[in-house]
């Protein structure tokens, strides 16, 4: 997936739930983040963030703690 797919569709996220409290805002993003999107594309995210977190919606930012990390395959 391109990386700015993956930017548009974070932040996607983000645009949908903005209705809510902010901080509720930032739990299901992360909530969301976290159960649905593939290690790939969460390593991908963090990646991206790293390089340019500016590009992401401040509670897809704000997000980033809560998302669940990627541990390295053991073998």
């Amino acid at each position: 997936m391109s990386p700015e797919k993956l930017v548009y569709m974070a932040n996607q996220i983000a645009r949908s739930l903005r209705s809510r409290p902010r901080g509720e805002a930032v739990a299901a993003t992360a909530e969301h983040i976290s159960n649905f999107w593939e290690p790939r594309m969460r390593t991908e995210l963090f990646r991206l963030m790293d390089e340019n977190g500016e590009q992401f919606d401040a509670i897809v930012r704000d997000a980033r703690p809560s998302i669940r990390p990627v541990r390295a395959a053991s073998g």
